[in-house]
């Protein structure tokens, strides 16, 4: 006989839910959604630093330190800090929005719930959702063309086919990933423990490749793209909160992943260990490999599939472009297909489940690429660039993220004193179905945002982006419900 009430238990500091009735036929509920069982938290610190370096080691990590010099003016040897600091800092949110994920299983739209609303919830899950669709394409365009390079040393008449080629790579990229995550966490968790030795393995090996046709004390003199006697400050800032936005996204959905930890020492150890070090590493691989790229091939290539086409040995070639597709697909199912597909749960989660979730996902990525593909099939002309569009979105997106991860972190450690009432989550008897406290936290600082755009006074509100934005929407959430609190839970739940 079926319970009526659901009952929540704790074992050694995680909760689990026994859903009753009340939460199995609420329209906010589904089982891809539901709290992970104690049992199913099986993700150790290593499983947690594996999936870091999965992550991170991708060709738009590679590509990060040719960014910060090119587009925001600093010098090798201040880009290369610029992304140690910014990862330090981001571990920050990334450990602190990881908790409640920890501690109850829940995934990222239903912690969001605590803050925005039942229904809420959904603005800032699509808001993140999209983005994470934005880089699902251009990720899978990267696999696409390794695909393609792989399958043009391996046939010689593939070469033939040029753009349609990478069109035809984009495609089966794009349907190997979305098959990994329609198979569920296990999958990926065990892509990401196998794959990253594999990539620490690339890593190394293109050091080894590239070091002895390059001189660090040359690369680390060249001067900056900056005006001359311009104060580092603001360009060290500017590209800091940019390279702080890369992993903004995460810091927002970390839950999603975290749900899965067996401890909280597991999901901040892992993170720790995983985080910081491989993303300095691989980006100051890009770097040095950029400027060995010269004397390597012949011409500057700033991303390592390109680089490694140029190589004239098939064998190395179709080697280099198998570990380079594991290392994108890897990166781009944890990191832009998960999120996109709780959010879009989120939405109904009686009618739309993991499956229906993942190709939405699929669908809507496809659709942002479009006009990429198009032009690699010769169907248009366009002078904008993928790397153009990927360099201003960093920034862009950061100062709209930000004010949400604050938001979440002072709800869950300030408000709700790290106390959830887990099955009220999944009701509409417990949450309000829209909390304005964080609408109106959320709203403040985008406005600010938008507004500094076109005023030279306050641009460095936009260009420090992700700070002003997660400190401001924490302090006016943390005010408003301090002065006006919303319907909340009893005090007693857990």
């Amino acid at each position: 006989m079926q319970q009526i009430r659901s009952q929540v238990t704790e074992r050694d500091g995680l909760f689990e839910l026994e859903a009753g009735s009340d939460v199995l036929d609420s329209p906010r509920y589904n089982h891809d959604m539901a709290p992970t069982k104690v049992r199913e938290r099986t993700w150790n610190k290593w499983h947690i630093t594996a999936l870091w370096v999965g992550m991170s080691i991708c060709v738009p990590t590679y590509t990060l330190g040719g960014v910060l010099t090119a587009y925001f003016g600093l010098s090798v040897g201040e880009a290369l800090l610029a992304i140690l600091f910014a990862n330090i800092i981001v571990l920050i949110p990334l450990t602190l929005n990881a908790f409640p994920g920890t501690k109850y299983g829940i995934p990222f739209p239903v912690l969001l719930r605590s803050s925005f609303g039942i229904l809420g919830s959904n603005i800032p899950c699509l808001i993140r959702a999209l983005v994470a669709c934005g880089w699902f394409g251009i990720q899978t365009m990267f696999g696409g063309l390794a695909i393609h390079l792989f399958l043009g040393s391996v046939f010689e008449g593939w070469k033939s086919l040029g753009g349609t080629g990478e069109v035809l790579g984009f495609m089966m990229f794009w349907a190997l990933n979305l098959w990994v995550v329609i198979r569920g966490a296990e999958s990926i968790k065990w892509l990401e423990t196998l794959s990253a030795p594999l990539l620490v393995a690339v890593g190394v090996g293109l050091l080894v490749w590239a070091m002895p046709n390059v001189s660090m004390t040359e690369l680390l003199a060249i001067p900056p793209k900056r005006p001359e006697g311009a104060s580092v400050v603001s360009y060290f800032a500017a590209g800091l909160t940019a390279m702080v936005g890369f992993w903004a996204t995460l810091s927002l959905n970390i839950p999603d992943f975290s749900r899965y930890a067996k401890s909280q020492q597991d999901q901040i150890v892992g993170q720790i260990i995983g985080l910081p070090l491989t993303m300095f590493l691989f980006a100051a691989l890009g770097v040095v490999m950029t400027a060995a790229s010269v004397k390597l091939v012949g011409v500057t290539v700033s991303d390592p599939v390109t680089l490694i086409g140029h190589i004239q040995s098939p064998v190395w070639v179709a080697l280099a472009m198998a570990l380079i597709i594991i290392a994108t697909l890897s990166t781009n199912t944890a990191a832009n297909i998960v999120s996109p597909t709780n959010d879009f749960q989120n939405i109904a989660p009686k009618a739309i489940n993991r499956t229906k979730a993942v190709m939405l996902t699929g669908f809507v990525g496809l659709a942002l690429m479009g006009h990429e593909l198009l032009k690699k099939l010769g169907l248009i002309v366009s002078d904008i660039s993928l790397e153009t569009v990927y360099s201003n979105w960093l920034l862009g997106y950061s100062s709209l993220l930000g004010p949400i991860a604050g938001i979440m972190v002072v709800d869950y450690f300030l408000i709700k004193k790290q106390q959830l009432d887990l099955a009220g989550l999944y009701r509409d008897d417990v949450y309000p179905a829209w909390n304005w406290n964080g609408f109106l936290a959320f709203g403040v600082p985008m406005v600010l945002t938008l507004l500094s755009l076109g005023s030279d006074a306050f641009s460095w509100f936009y260009s420090y982006g992700w700070f002003t934005g997660s400190a401001l929407g924490g302090l006016i959430y943390y005010g408003l419900c301090v002065m006006r609190p919303s319907p909340s839970v009893a005090k007693s739940a857990v």
